[in-house]
Formats: C-alpha cells, sequence, structure tokens
C-alpha cells in the first residue's frame, strides 16, 4: 500500500504541475512531508535532511552568475561581436545563434533562449528567415550544451550516479546528446535554411539589438503584444544601447572562466559560483537588485522539490520495488526503447529535468545487469528528456512563442507542435539506435 500510495503521490505531483500554473518543486515538497511523514513513518527532521544541499548551491549559484553578466551587458557584447563576426550572412546568423545559445547553456545560463530570442526572432522576421528555423536553432544549441559539467542538470545526474556507485565521464554526458541536436539542427536547416546560402541573401546594415528588442516588446506581428506566460522581467534579456568592451565586463568574462576552471579541477560547481556572484555584487553593488532578479527561483525550487520526494521514496522502498519490476522485463532492450519514449511523451509537457531524477533511479537494476553500456543508456535518457524541450508547453517553447513576430500566431504554435511530434516520436528512435542497440550484450 505504501508503494501504491507513493507512486499515485508522483502522478499526482507531475498532474497537478502540468495542468496547474504552479512550480513542480513545490507539489513536490508537499508529497514529500505528506507521504513521507504521514504514509512512510519518517520524522520531519529526516524529510528535511534529504533536502539537497549540493544542487541548491549549483541552480542558485550559476544562475547568480549569469544574472549579474546579464545586468551589466556581459551577455550583450557577446551577442553584438558575435553578429558582427558572420558580416551578414544569413545563413551564418541562424548558425551563430544555434552557437550562442550552446554556448550560454554549456556556460551554466539556463535561461539562454529566453536571453537570445527577444533578439533572434525579430531578426528572423526582419531578413525573412523561417520563424521556426531560427525558434528551433537556438532551442537545439541550448539543449545541445544542456550537460556541460558545470549545468545542473549535469551535475544533478553525476550526484545521483554517486550515490549509486556509478560512474558516466563528464566529457560523454556532454558529447552525446550535444551532436544529437547538432545532427537535428542540421536536418531542420537542410528543410528551411537551404535558401539562405543564395549570394543575394546578404544584410547590408548591421542589426540594431536594442531597437529589435524593442520592436519585439511593443509589437509581436499581427496579433499585437504577447507575453510568455511564466516569463517575468528577470526572465527577459537586458539590453544595453553600447556594446563597448569594458573593465566590468572583463572581470565578468574572466569570472566566468574561473568557475570553468575551477570545475574542471574538481571544486565544487555550485559553491563556486556562489562565491564568485558574491564577489562581484561586492564589486559592483549597483547590480544587486537586477542579478538577484535574475536568479532562476523557480528552477532552483523545481530541483530541490523533486530530489526530496524522490529520496523519500527511497527511503520508503517505492524506488527500489519498481526498479526490480522493470528489471523483470525479458527483452531489455524494448524496455529501454519504451521507457525512453515515456520519459520523452511526459517531459514534453511536464519538466524535462524531473522526469530525469524519476526515470534514472528507476532505470538502476536494469543498468546493473550489464544489458547495455551504462555511459549509452544515460546519455540517451538524458537527450530523450531535454530533446522535447522544443514543445510550445515548455518554457523554451513558450518563449520562443511569445517572441516571435508572426503574421498567424495559431498557425506558428501548430507548427512548433507538429515539429514537436516529430521529435517525441523520433528522437528516442534515434538515441536508441544511435547508443543502445551497438552497445547492447
Amino acid at each position: 500500500m505504501v508503494y501504491l500510495i507513493s507512486v499515485a503521490a508522483l502522478v499526482a505531483v507531475f498532474a497537478i504541475a502540468t495542468v496547474r500554473p504552479i512550480n513542480m518543486g513545490i507539489v513536490a515538497f508537499l508529497a514529500a512531508f505528506g507521504v513521507g511523514g504521514i504514509v512512510s513513518g519518517l520524522s520531519m527532521e529526516e524529510i528535511q535532511d534529504f533536502f539537497p544541499g549540493d544542487m541548491f548551491f549549483v541552480a542558485f549559484g550559476i544562475t547568480l552568475l549569469f544574472g549579474f553578466a546579464r545586468a551589466n551587458g556581459s551577455l550583450d557584447v557577446i551577442m553584438q561581436q558575435s553578429l558582427r563576426l558572420v558580416r551578414g550572412k544569413r545563413w551564418a546568423i541562424v548558425w551563430m545563434m544555434f552557437l550562442l545559445a550552446a554556448v550560454l547553456m554549456a556556460l551554466g545560463s539556463v535561461m539562454a533562449v529566453a536571453m537570445l530570442a527577444p533578439i533572434a526572432m525579430p531578426i528572423a522576421k526582419r531578413y525573412n528567415i523561417h520563424p521556426l528555423l531560427m525558434g528551433m536553432m537556438l532551442n537545439h544549441g541550448m539543449l545541445g550544451t544542456a550537460f556541460s559539467p558545470i549545468t545542473v542538470y549535469a551535475v544533478g545526474i553525476q550526484q545521483l550516479l554517486e550515490d549509486e556507485g556509478l560512474f558516466v565521464s563528464p566529457v560523454s554526458l556532454f558529447f552525446g546528446p550535444f551532436l544529437l541536436n547538432l545532427l537535428l539542427a542540421a536536418a531542420v536547416f537542410m528543410v528551411f535554411g537551404r535558401d539562405l546560402f543564395r549570394s543575394q541573401n546578404v544584410i547590408e546594415q548591421e542589426p540594431n539589438l536594442a531597437a529589435l528588442a524593442a520592436a519585439n516588446g511593443g509589437s509581436n506581428g499581427a496579433n499585437g503584444p504577447v507575453r510568455p506566460t511564466g516569463v517575468g522581467p528577470a526572465e527577459s534579456m537586458h539590453l544595453t544601447t553600447s556594446t563597448a568592451v569594458t573593465f566590468e565586463h572583463w572581470i565578468t568574462f574572466a569570472s566566468i572562466g574561473v568557475l570553468l576552471a575551477a570545475g574542471l579541477y574538481g571544486i565544487d560547481v555550485g559553491v563556486g559560483a556562489t562565491c564568485i556572484g558574491a564577489v562581484l555584487l561586492l564589486a559592483f553593488p549597483r547590480h544587486v537588485e537586477a542579478t538577484m532578479k535574475g536568479v532562476a527561483w523557480s528552477a532552483v525550487v523545481l530541483v530541490c522539490g523533486v530530489v526530496t520526494y524522490m529520496s523519500v521514496l527511497n527511503a520508503n522502498g517505492t524506488i527500489g520495488y519498481m526498479g526490480e519490476l522493470v528489471s523483470q522485463v525479458p527483452w531489455p532492450l524494448l524496455t529501454a526503447l519504451i521507457l525512453f519514449l515515456i520519459v520523452g511523451a511526459i517531459s514534453a509537457v511536464g519538466s524535462s529535468f524531473g522526469i530525469i531524477l524519476i526515470a534514472l533511479p528507476l532505470a538502476m537494476p536494469l543498468l546493473r545487469e550489464g544489458h547495455f553500456s551504462i555511459a549509452a543508456f544515460i546519455i540517451a535518457l538524458s537527450f530523450c528528456a531535454t530533446v522535447v524541450d522544443v514543445s510550445p508547453f515548455s518554457t523554451n517553447g513558450v518563449i520562443v512563442l511569445g517572441s516571435a513576430q508572426v503574421d498567424d500566431r495559431m498557425r506558428f504554435q501548430k507548427q512548433m507542435l507538429a515539429y514537436c511530434g516529430y521529435i517525441v516520436l523520433f528522437a528516442p528512435l534515434l538515441a536508441w539506435a544511435l547508443f543502445i542497440l551497438p552497445t547492447s550484450l
């Protein structure tokens, strides 16, 4: 009965967070104290001890640091200089946006799409670039580097693996999803961007970022102003009228470099990012308010809430019981494929990181049996859970939809939904064919 109630509460957490505008982490905290205290007989002190302090510092510290970089215009400088490099070539602008989203996410900025979409989507409108192409290039760029060693995703997965006594190379975890997303981005470009190679399609004048963002904020095509659901002022890109590189910008870039180096040498990324962010705010206190608004508090609450509840399920035996059921399926290859399809479908309307935190512990018994490579399975599962964030119902999708300057927003939403449908169906098959089949024993 304990297992049944625990699983029912888990399903309820996802269902409520999907149909209601409430953070999944908050509902997960409620489930943790309810199921843990009332059903499982755990004390409140035991449940509070499950709070993942390490993941809290990762989510808080990294978004704090990038909140500062956004507040002082450092990210504006990066974008403007990047656009100058492409010298007006439309095809190059599309790939530059992919690269920018990838770099920002690799450095730990979970709001990379939110920072870039208010600029990229108006550029697509002005220079006749297909909006679906631009939006998906942003998404695949960001999702491709979602498992950089200093992101919340990668640190969370590595922590779960460490708790289970398993190891996956951070390099493999990073490059696997990146290559798959690069492949999908190339496919999207071949469908919607082949005409961008024509010689006459060259932009003569460098885009004015501030003007484009102002236009995007004031009007979104024929349908008038639209603000993405759940995206507040803290998640809109801060824009400056000047992109001259200042001493403060160089300090910011150096600080991000220090964090990367610290992560490579095994220093706790969350603690490092928090300390670096604090030092920057002490040095430049005028950015305190804007920086704190830039912290992704929703991500912090989601991570901590879901991990706390999953720890309760581990303590009351539910994770072990469900894992044993999964391992008893006689066809491991088929089990893996079904699991990938389910993870992708649920993640398309729910939390990608949340489903990873839930699916990974359930798959542990299957991994220990050695039917296929642990690293290959983790890479494939992680990819399937995150690539579906191209959905118009995801945070990234909503931001792209809200930033697009199109004449028919409903039609554009249907295009995004159709693309998401293809991804939900074919991405798990792609990951399974490229990573699971070749490593099956």
